[in-house]
């Protein structure tokens, strides 16, 4: 390259700058970067499922004896997608089977003894174990205060806490007057009354067609006797779930899985709270809008059950039959 310098043409020394090559220092971004869109999207989704599952109907019914709570429950499992779990039935299959905790309770049924509240909750949450995603009843179970208070600390670690406590509150009058009418279908336990919810046939199941029974404690005097059990056990247990309902549950905070362990956590739903509801009547007619009401608008995600297949295949049928008809008109036509 030339320049001019005083009239005169004059090279010009050209300066080469050198260029080199470094490789770039790759820094390491912070934990909470890499899995930042990975974390929030796993929340997200499984705030869905813990909110789902918190819509669980995980029940229990009390009422004094002859109240209605046999006949109410049969009637939300006929009607809903709910399990109905009864204390008794699952102790007498554990023995039936032959596990483990039956071989127990049977030695100790026979000796004339009474199964302990721990034998009893291991029978109860071997079942309530494998439903975590199932609408359940259950029925016997608690009956005392330290049982309440043993299965509540077992369902709160299986991270499936009681959501619904129903009373069923009926006058005492009104139950001593209609126990001499009760009737019960023993192997199924459905129960009728000749006063309000007679069987279609006097004497016989609806169901089954088989012979009704009486109950040998469904006489006045011993009556009073499970009357005074009642109230001696189970208000205990009433005042003790009112104090838990008013108690909010705080779920645990979700972490995810490749989240560094000095990395804050926060709380994806609201704390779970127990629901402690009364209601009242005299009647299993009259109490069952209330409970239907209660349990729908609690819980609107409980599934009502379909017909039964020979219903729909009856309804198939016919829809099927019409159509023929119709097809067989127009082709006349």
């Amino acid at each position: 390259m030339l320049a001019l310098r005083a009239g005169r043409v004059c090279p010009t020394t050209t300066t080469t700058r050198a260029f080199t090559t470094s490789t770039p220092v790759h820094r390491a971004l912070p934990f909470f970067l890499d899995t930042l869109r990975a974390a929030a999207q796993e929340t997200r989704e499984h705030s869905k499922v813990l909110s789902r599952d918190a819509r669980h109907l995980r029940m229990i019914m009390f009422g004094k004896p002859g109240a209605g709570k046999g006949t109410l429950s049969a009637r939300l499992v006929k009607k809903y997608d709910i399990l109905s779990l009864s204390a008794g039935d699952l102790l007498r299959q554990h023995i039936m089977e032959g596990t483990e905790v039956g071989r127990i309770a049977e030695s100790i049924v026979a000796q004339g003894g009474l199964v302990s509240d721990e034998i009893m909750l291991k029978v109860i949450t071997t079942k309530l174990d494998l439903l975590h995603n199932r609408h359940w009843i259950l029925d016997g179970f608690p009956r005392t205060l330290v049982q309440g208070e043993l299965l509540d600390s077992h369902l709160k670690k299986q991270g499936i806490p009681l959501s619904l406590i129903v009373n069923i509150d009926v006058p005492d009058e009104v139950i001593l007057s209609r126990i001499s009418d009760r009737f019960v279908h023993l192997p199924s336990g459905r129960v009728y009354n000749m006063s309000y919810n007679r069987p279609k046939v006097d004497g016989l199941d609806d169901e089954t067609g088989e012979p009704l029974t009486k109950r040998p404690d469904d006489n006045p005097e011993i009556f009073e006797r499970r009357l005074k059990q009642f109230y001696s056990s189970t208000s205990p247990l009433l005042s003790y779930y009112a104090t838990a309902s008013s108690k909010p549950i705080k779920a645990p905070p979700h972490r995810h899985p490749h989240q560094h362990p000095h990395q804050l956590s926060f709380h994806t739903r609201p704390p779970h709270k127990l629901l402690l509801k009364t209601v009242t009547g005299t009647t299993s007619d009259e109490i069952w809008p209330q409970l239907d009401s209660l349990v729908l608008s609690t819980f609107p995600g409980l599934k009502v059950r379909g017909k039964s297949q020979e219903a729909k295949r009856r309804h198939s049928l016919s829809e099927a039959m019409m159509a023929d008809g119709m097809s067989a008109g127009m082709a006349q036509e």
